[in-house]
């Protein structure tokens, strides 16, 4: 059955990426939650969607110095604590962003991740597939999925991947076909596909049969599975 993932927790209702979104999303029921880890200049992992957060650059800032509402990992994860998590790393070549090549952030964030003893529920994605290799390398029994948007070929995205020996290809939402499922499965990779909000879009990939869907709007998503239970549902 395809499982639903509270895209930056349950945002529809809270502040995205904030620990009372994540708590929500929870208690709505969803399968799992989506979230995104950059570092802060004293290296603290931090749980944030933009570069900035508030009037401070996240890479050159010091923790203390960010708005009260971005967590950190450890209590991103301690908010998630009974479903899975997708990690997303935010390490990234874009303008205004902050890349690094040596492998270490991933590293950080990997360990981290195991230090929380969070491992067997969490899947690491990253648009960077250099930075899905490094968190492959970093353990066997990790799962790493390879995020790709819409200019991005996805049947070569999942060679790509499953050459890294990767797990998971996350495409976007408009890029799914019958080509994509079939190869996908010839080459044992799940799909995630992301963002999936509207009810016409949803049931579509869930009849396709995707392994997951990353949305916006978990609540229709549950409804449409018949699974929702939590003070959020429609």
């Amino acid at each position: 059955m395809t499982q639903v993932y509270a895209h930056r927790g349950l945002h529809t209702a809270l502040r995205e990426n904030t620990v009372d979104a994540f708590r929500a999303a929870v208690d709505l029921g969803v399968d799992g939650v989506e979230f995104d880890v950059r570092e802060t200049a004293d290296g603290v992992l931090v749980v944030h969607h933009d570069p900035v957060a508030g009037s401070h650059v996240i890479a050159t800032s010091a923790a203390g110095d960010l708005p009260d509402y971005v967590p950190t990992l450890d209590q991103a994860l301690e908010a998630c604590r009974g479903v899975h998590v997708n990690v997303e790393i935010k390490n990234s070549r874009e303008p205004g962003e902050s890349y690094d090549d040596t492998g270490r952030f991933a590293h950080a964030v990997v360990e981290r991740v195991h230090q929380a003893h969070w491992t067997h529920d969490v899947i690491f994605s990253c648009f960077d597939l250099a930075t899905c290799r490094v968190v492959r390398s970093c353990a066997a029994s990790v799962r790493v999925g390879f995020l790709v948007d819409a200019s991005h070929d996805v049947l070569e995205a999942l060679h790509q991947a499953h050459d890294a020996g990767l797990d998971a290809v996350h495409p976007q939402v408009s890029t799914i076909t019958n080509e994509v499922m079939a190869r996908s499965r010839e080459l044992g990779l799940a799909l995630y596909t992301w963002t999936v909000n509207s009810p016409v879009e949803l049931a579509a990939q869930m009849a396709w049969g995707v392994d997951g869907v990353i949305t916006d709007d978990p609540a229709t998503a549950l409804t449409l599975l018949s699974r929702v239970k939590g003070p959020h549902a429609l």
